[in-house]
């Protein structure tokens, strides 16, 4: 597996042929990190990276492509594009959170038949801090208490501030913890938030990283942060689907104002801290689910599937979202 590092160095060398910037996730777990971040990063601005190895990968060709659409050939209707003055309309900040899903920034939209490629874009780099709502957790997950883990968070906040990058923080086992059970105290969740967001973290993303959270528990979380000072536009939601909650969860979450969600391509992820847990829920399952009631994403939702598809082959494991199964089912027999 390569590095992060390498993963990084490459990424910022091949820009995406979108219509839009994609902003690529970081994870830092301390200040050395946020310094082989930056590292990388300035070598790029300043041209002065070196010649990238090329990365591992399961196959013979380093980045096969996925399989074309079925309706490849049939030119595809514009994206809808979604009213500044919609209540409803997913945000158009840049992230690759819900990057397969509702957090797209595009609002242009090219048909599928054109012969000619939008030009590279620059991509967006931020990074992300995590610390978690149950002590046992931080000991586990981070080798230290949640008050020193806030403490190096807060370190990490400042350097990255200079540097003028975005930083994303999570909440760990806000709604469940394989430690100390399903009843963590959402007024620890909502303190811990709102002293990432004192400290000059962009954006919160609280984690049901066990997949223990129901619809009234994720409610009454979400009125817990709302009274403590977390506002919606703060506020990014990620749902693990280990008992089949996740959408529901995250439907509890549009309900209540949010309209951030991180997901995953294919259902991929798992916590390896927390036995059992599944990935988070599926990038189609939820962006079919924002189409049926109405929300713009400007996501292809069968392009997605096919991705999904093929990544879960690549990786050698089952794919985990039902809607992309049924798309592509449908699209094959049609």
């Amino acid at each position: 597996m390569a590095n992060s590092a390498d993963v990084l160095n490459h990424l910022l060398g091949h820009p995406s042929n979108v219509p839009h910037s994609i902003a690529y996730n970081y994870l830092v777990p301390n200040l050395k990190g946020l310094h082989n971040f930056l590292n990388v990063l300035n070598d790029h601005k300043s041209g002065e990276l070196e010649p990238e190895s090329p990365l591992p990968t399961r196959t013979s060709n380093p980045f096969p492509t996925p399989p074309p659409s079925p309706r490849e050939q049939e030119e595809a209707e514009p994206a809808p594009i979604t009213s500044t003055e919609d209540p409803n309309e997913m945000p158009s900040s840049q992230t690759s959170e819900i990057n397969s899903g509702p957090k797209q920034s595009s609002q242009a939209s090219s048909s599928s038949s054109s012969s000619s490629s939008p030009p590279p874009t620059t991509n967006a780099m931020e990074i992300s801090i995590f610390t978690a709502a149950t002590e046992a957790f931080s000991k586990t997950n981070t080798n230290c208490s949640i008050k020193e883990s806030l403490e190096r968070c807060k370190l990490i906040v400042s350097l990255a501030k200079n540097e003028n990058v975005r930083v994303r923080g999570y909440v760990s086992v806000a709604l469940g913890c394989p430690y100390e059970g399903p009843d963590v105290p959402p007024s620890k969740v909502a303190e811990i938030a709102a002293s990432l967001l004192e400290m000059g973290v962009d954006e919160v993303s609280v984690a049901d990283t066990t997949g223990m959270g129901t619809a009234p528990r994720t409610r009454n979380l979400l009125k817990t942060l709302e009274k403590a000072g977390v506002a919606n536009q703060d506020l990014a939601l990620h749902f693990h689907d280990t008992y089949g909650q996740a959408l529901v969860n995250a439907m509890v979450g549009l309900e209540h104002g949010v309209r951030t969600f991180d997901s995953s391509v294919g259902g991929l992820g798992g916590c390896p801290y927390s036995k059992g847990a599944t990935g988070n829920v599926a990038t189609e399952d939820l962006v079919y689910c924002l189409h049926s009631l109405g929300a713009t994403t400007q996501v292809d939702v069968e392009k997605m599937a096919e991705i999904g598809s093929w990544i879960s082959e690549q990786l050698g494991r089952r794919n985990d979202s039902r809607a992309g199964k049924a798309l592509l089912a449908r699209l094959s027999s049609g």
